[in-house]
């Protein structure tokens, strides 16, 4: 059998080709490869159809095919053999169906699952087991996994009404912090002269540009290289905390390992562990990305 698992956001998509021998085999990777990416919720069907055909099919033709033990995948259309499981951004009940739609026109349908990157997160993170699954990055996101199904999500709404957790979150926090408290004086004047900004410039890029949410999650690059600033590191734990308290105490389950996903989660490991700490979590898998994960699930 072979397998092709996606992991879409809206920059990018990362795809790995698996050949699985026999059921009970390891799947052998065959090749990983990158297209922009894919998100019905932006994207019209017939956007989305030319990335798959000009981007994607193409790079299949460059697996190494005579590494293949069963010769039988390679007879007749190679497309329709291929069981391939899409995980994206944007892949809400409502957009599901399109995607659906989109694979099946060059891949059997039966073939094809589509599900969302919060799934991907449960599944990479958890695998087989229940767990609570996160995504901490320019977003956040939560849900409570049985090992099979998500039973419980709550809602992130977003860098304004919620997504505590996130880089957008924390970039708010920076901001709010260095214009308003007078113990961030220093920090403040230090990270203007060093970006080049003035408040009118950062007023304007958060309030009349587009994509606010990644401006204020960029703050996070220059939030990293100056942890040794105890100020800047309590912001990034607090805002850690407020992603525990307002996200997972609701699912009840602090017994349950805590697995995310996602650049906050991999470059803030240790403020993300200080917060579990001082929350009552344990924590699980974190990744930088789901694809590792969904190989492992998937074989």
């Amino acid at each position: 059998m072979m397998i092709l698992i996606a992991d879409s956001g809206s920059t990018k998509t990362d795809w790995a080709l698996l050949h699985q021998p026999y059921p009970s085999a390891k799947c052998e990777l065959l090749h990983s490869f990158q297209t922009q990416g894919i998100t019905p919720v932006h994207q019209t069907g017939a956007q989305i159809r030319q990335v798959l055909e000009q981007e994607m099919v193409p790079q299949l033709s460059k697996f190494p095919r005579a590494r293949l033990a069963d010769t039988q995948l390679l007879e007749g259309s190679l497309l329709t053999k291929i069981h391939v499981f899409f995980y994206g951004s944007g892949c809400t009940p409502a957009h599901v169906p399109m995607m659906v739609q989109m694979l099946s026109e060059l891949f059997s349908p039966q073939n094809v699952d589509v599900q969302s990157d919060l799934m991907a997160a449960a599944r990479a993170l958890c695998q087989h087991e229940a767990g609570i699954g996160c995504i901490l990055g320019t977003g956040a996101n939560s849900c409570l996994f049985d090992g099979e199904q998500i039973v419980q999500n709550t809602p992130a709404l977003g860098y304004i009404l919620g997504d505590e957790g996130s880089g957008s979150v924390l970039g708010r926090m920076f901001m709010n912090a260095i214009f308003k408290n007078p113990d961030y004086a220093d920090i403040r004047d230090a990270y203007l002269h060093d970006q080049r900004l003035t408040q009118a410039d950062i007023i304007r890029k958060v309030y009349s540009e587009p994509m606010g949410n990644r401006f204020l999650a960029s703050t996070s690059l220059y939030i990293e290289q100056h942890l040794d600033h105890p100020l800047l590191r309590q912001l990034v734990i607090d805002n850690f905390r407020a992603f525990f308290r307002a996200n997972l105490n609701p699912y009840r389950r602090k017994d349950l390992p805590v697995g995310v996903v996602g650049s906050m989660a991999f470059h803030y490991r240790e403020q993300l562990e200080e917060a579990a700490r001082l929350e009552g979590y344990t924590l699980g898998n974190i990744l930088k990305s789901p694809m590792e994960g969904l190989i492992t699930y998937h074989s």
